[in-house]
């Protein structure tokens, strides 16, 4: 069930026992507590992986000829767990797995493969292949994706339609009443509850036990329990087979 900001903004107005309102924009009070709703939101979603925001993007070519393999991450990219390249035709596709290397491992391949100087940070020369398709990519500053290679006898540079990655993305948040926040029915109590303590510590002069309670129950049981399909716990190995 969705939940609206405005919803959240009155539930806690009325543990709080403060003046109810019809939209955030009433009071001051209320536009405070929107933000920090905000704040905690982002708190959540920036420490877990939470599965509703993996998603299948293509990645944002450069259009320059001097950078002919490079690519940027799509906007509001949390992390990249996949990147593809289809390296057959329009009609007859063929995805293939590029593979992340260390900045280091990169610098070190293509004084061995590179053919073309390809230009990195305005002055900074790169060498890539040419006549074969990507096979693995690095970025220096975690803005840019650089591959190793592109087919020139194919195309003049690597092309965004031609990518596909699979990663996280950060939502977007909007301080308006009937925005409900990306996030789903197990993680909602939590926020919730973590945005309530932070306004009664704010706002009131202390935190409530029971809220605080709470909200570290509500902590621990979502740790395990965000995917729709159960899946297996994770444990260190310790070095062990």
């Amino acid at each position: 069930m969705k939940t609206t900001l405005l919803q959240i903004v009155q539930s806690i107005l009325s543990d709080m026992d403060s003046e109810d309102v019809n939209s955030i924009s009433d009071t001051v009070e209320a536009q405070q507590i929107a933000s920090v709703v905000e704040d905690t939101y982002y708190n959540i979603i920036a420490a877990r992986e939470i599965p509703e925001h993996n998603k299948l993007m293509a990645l944002t070519a450069m259009g320059d000829s001097n950078k002919p393999t490079h690519f940027k991450y799509p906007t509001n990219t949390k992390s990249i767990k996949r990147i593809e390249y289809n390296v057959g035709t329009v009609a007859d596709k063929e995805f293939r797995d590029i593979a992340w290397v260390d900045p280091v491992v990169f610098l070190d391949r293509m004084n061995e493969d590179g053919l073309l100087v390809e230009t990195y940070d305005g002055n900074l020369d790169i060498f890539v292949s040419t006549d074969t398709a990507p096979s693995y990519y690095t970025s220096f500053d975690d803005e840019y994706i650089i591959m190793n290679s592109y087919d020139s006898s194919v195309e003049s540079s690597l092309q965004a339609s031609k990518s596909r990655a699979f990663g996280s993305t950060y939502p977007t948040f909007s301080q308006t009443d009937s925005f409900e926040p990306d996030i789903d029915n197990t993680l909602l109590p939590l926020l919730l509850a973590e945005a309530k303590s932070t306004c009664f510590s704010l706002f009131k002069g202390g935190s409530d036990p029971k809220v605080e309670q709470a909200a570290r129950r509500l902590k621990s049981y979502v740790q395990n329990d965000m995917y729709k399909s159960v899946r297996p716990n994770k444990r260190p190995h310790y070095g062990r087979k």
